[in-house]
C-alpha cells in the first residue's frame, strides 16, 4: 500500500481535485497543501451538503485528519480565519486541527492592493488573476522582502520591516497606479490582533511528516490549482505564481523526492479553464452553455464563469511527464450524459506551415498559431450520474475511458460520476478505502 501521495490537477485547474483528496484521505494522518494561497477553490458535497475550501486542506473534513499548510503556501492570516469560521457556521470545526509552517510568506491589504491596480491598469494584456494578492506576495518572497508567520515572534522587528514594505508599496500605489496609499498603522493593528493565533497554529512541518514517514503513516500531499498554470511549466504568462507541479510538493513541504510513492493526477472527462491564456479546444456559444450549465462550471473562490472545452490531449500528457503520473483520477463524467459526440484533441495542426505537432508551443505567439485536430466519439446518452460500478457504466462511456487510457499509456484508477463524494467508481483498491 502507498503512504506518501500526491493528488494535483492535470488541467488549468478547477479538476475536481477537492473530491479526490477527500476520498483518499479516509485513512491518512495528515493531508498537506504545499503551494498556492487561497485563490484555490476546493469544492466537496457530503450527504447533499455544499462545502467550499480555499486555503484549508481538502481532507480535514473527516475526524482524524490533521491539516497541514507547507512552507510553499502562502497565507492570508485574515482570510484563514475567515474560512475557519465560516466552517464552524456550518457546525465543522478544524481549528485545532491545523498546523501552519513558520516560513509561509503572509499575505497583507497591499500585496491585494497591488494585484488589483495591476489588474485594472494592464488592460488587454490582463492576466485574470484572482485578485487576491498571491502574486505580489509570492514576489516578495523572491525579491527577499516579505514577511513571514514566524516573524510575528518578534513584534519590534516585524513592525520596522512593515513600515519598510508599505512604503515600498506605496510609492508604486500613489505614483505609478495613482491609487490611494495603505495605512501602515491600521494594517500593523488588524495583524497584531491575530498574530497570537498564527503563531499557536506554527509547527515544524518538516519533522511533523519525517516522523509521520518514520511510523509508516498515510500522508496526502494536495495540490492547488493545474499543471497547465505551473509558474515554470504553464501557458506562461497566463499562469499562477508558484509551481503546481508535483515538484512543488516538495519544494513547498520540506519532505525529499525519493519519499512520494504515488501520484495521481485528476482531470475532467473535458477540459475548463479561469481567466485569461491560451485554450485550443475552446467551446463557445451552445456547447459552452451545455458545459457550463450541467458542470456548474464558475469558479468556486471569484463565481467566475469558467471557459469550457474538450479534452486535450496534448496537454495532458505534457502534463503526465511533467509530473511523472501514475494514474489518473477522471471526474465529472456523467456531464458528458447528453451529448451526441464527445471530441477528444489529439494533436495540433500548425496554420503557418499546415504541419502536425503532438507537442504544446512555447509562446504565447506558438499557441495562437495552432489549432486542435480531434478524434470523434459517439456520445452515450445515458445518464451515468452516482454510478459506482465499472460494469453498470454504458458501453460507449467505457469506450470514452478505454480511449483516454490508450493515448495516455496510464491508468484511470477512479471515476467521479457526481458531486457527491460518494459518487465515485473506484478501479484500483491500493488505498484500502
Amino acid at each position: 500500500m502507498y503512504k506518501n501521495i500526491i493528488i494535483l490537477g492535470a488541467q488549468w485547474g478547477d479538476e475536481g481535485k477537492g473530491k479526490i483528496v477527500d476520498l483518499l484521505t479516509q485513512k491518512a494522518k495528515y493531508v498537506v497543501r504545499y503551494q498556492g494561497g487561497h485563490n484555490a477553490g476546493h469544492t466537496l458535497v457530503v450527504e447533499g451538503k455544499k462545502i467550499i475550501l480555499h486555503i484549508i486542506p481538502s481532507g480535514i473534513l473527516h475526524k482524524n485528519v490533521i491539516g497541514l499548510l507547507g512552507n510553499g503556501v502562502v497565507i492570508s492570516p485574515f482570510g484563514l480565519i475567515d474560512e475557519i469560521k465560516k466552517l464552524e457556521q456550518q457546525g465543522i470545526f478544524v481549528k485545532d486541527k491545523i498546523l501552519i509552517s513558520e516560513h509561509c510568506f503572509l499575505i497583507l491589504p497591499y500585496h491585494v492592493r497591488m494585484d488589483i491596480a495591476r489588474e485594472r491598469n494592464s488592460g488587454m494584456s490582463s492576466i485574470g488573476t484572482t485578485k487576491r494578492g498571491i502574486g505580489p506576495t509570492y514576489e516578495d518572497k523572491i525579491a527577499r522582502r516579505g514577511v513571514r508567520i514566524g516573524d510575528l515572534r518578534n513584534k519590534d522587528n516585524f513592525s520596522v520591516n512593515l513600515k519598510k514594505i508599505i512604503k515600498y508599496y506605496n510609492y508604486q500605489l500613489v505614483n505609478f497606479y495613482k491609487e490611494k496609499p495603505v495605512n501602515y498603522n491600521n494594517i500593523l493593528k488588524d495583524v497584531m490582533d491575530v498574530s497570537d493565533i498564527l503563531i499557536d497554529m506554527t509547527a515544524d512541518i518538516p519533522n511533523i511528516l519525517y516522523s509521520a514517514i518514520e511510523c509508516n503513516q498515510l500522508i496526502v500531499f494536495e495540490g492547488a490549482q493545474g499543471t497547465l498554470l505551473d509558474i515554470d511549466h504553464g501557458t506562461y504568462p497566463y499562469v499562477t505564481s508558484s509551481n503546481s507541479t508535483s515538484g512543488g510538493a516538495s519544494t513547498g513541504s520540506g519532505v525529499g523526492p525519493l519519499n512520494f510513492d504515488y501520484i495521481l493526477g485528476v482531470v475532467k472527462a473535458y477540459a475548463t479553464r479561469v481567466g485569461f491564456g491560451p485554450f485550443p479546444t475552446e467551446v463557445f456559444n451552445e456547447l459552452d452553455n451545455y458545459f457550463c450549465n450541467y458542470g456548474s462550471e464558475f469558479g468556486s473562490t471569484t463565481g467566475r464563469r469558467r471557459r469550457t472545452g474538450w479534452l486535450d490531449m496534448v496537454a495532458l500528457k505534457r502534463s503526465i511527464r511533467i509530473n511523472s503520473l501514475s494514474s489518473l483520477a477522471l471526474t465529472k463524467l456523467d456531464v458528458l450524459d447528453r451529448l451526441k459526440e464527445i471530441k477528444i484533441c489529439i494533436a495540433y495542426k500548425n496554420l503557418k506551415n499546415n504541419s502536425i505537432t503532438v507537442d504544446t508551443p512555447f509562446s504565447i505567439e506558438g499557441w495562437n498559431e495552432i489549432e486542435p485536430i480531434y478524434e470523434t466519439l459517439s456520445g452515450w446518452n445515458e445518464s451515468t450520474l452516482g454510478i459506482t460500478s465499472l460494469s453498470k457504466l454504458p458501453l460507449l462511456a467505457r469506450n470514452y475511458i478505454k480511449r483516454i487510457e490508450e493515448i495516455t499509456k496510464l491508468p484511470i484508477d477512479f471515476i467521479s460520476t457526481g458531486p457527491d463524494r460518494k459518487d465515485i467508481i473506484k478501479l484500483n483498491n491500493l488505498f484500502n478505502i
